[in-house]
């Protein structure tokens, strides 16, 4: 099936109408290197077993860690963390430069900071356009009380009230 052509720049603009909150992934590379990518499409999958999803492009250079990844985390981002989401959605920064991380589930980075953390085991990839994917069965979790980052038409911004 064939899909018509779309304007690129207007469909990520009338996308950016949606809200999402803002969340660093991380993982453990193959040869154990520290492996972070900023994503906003997170979202929740299952409450029993309890199941997480999230993309990546098929593009990114990190997509291949992520892809052989056994466990990963999931930090939600708080409303004063726009500077560490910028470091981990830029390529080629050292994107863990001064940040002394704990390790998770199989030694997997854990930020020191965040709103919400939900620490995870890679159930399934899925191949979707031009992005992967992938599914989580959340193995730990844990809640800060924050207010969370939130991304909407193309800037970072907190939230006032969350009732």
């Amino acid at each position: 099936m064939s899909t018509p052509d779309c304007n690129k720049a207007e469909f990520r603009k009338t996308l950016g109408q949606f809200a999402t909150g803002v969340t660093v992934i991380t993982t453990l590379g193959a040869d154990a290197r520290r492996v972070g990518v900023t994503v906003s499409s997170f979202n929740s999958l299952s409450m029993h077993p309890p199941m997480i999803l999230w993309s990546l492009a098929k593009s990114a250079f990190s997509l291949p860690a992520f892809e052989q990844a056994k466990f990963f985390n999931v930090h939600v981002l708080g409303a004063d963390q726009g500077a560490l989401s910028r470091c981990f959605s830029s390529p080629g920064t050292d994107k863990f430069g001064g940040i002394e991380t704990q390790k998770g589930l199989d030694d997997t980075p854990i930020l020191p900071q965040h709103a919400a953390l939900f620490e995870c085991k890679t159930a399934h990839l899925y191949a979707g356009g031009d992005h992967m994917i992938i599914v989580g069965q959340v193995i730990k979790f844990s809640c800060n009380n924050t207010t969370p980052l939130v991304f909407h038409g193309g800037q970072y911004r907190g939230i006032d009230n969350l009732a």
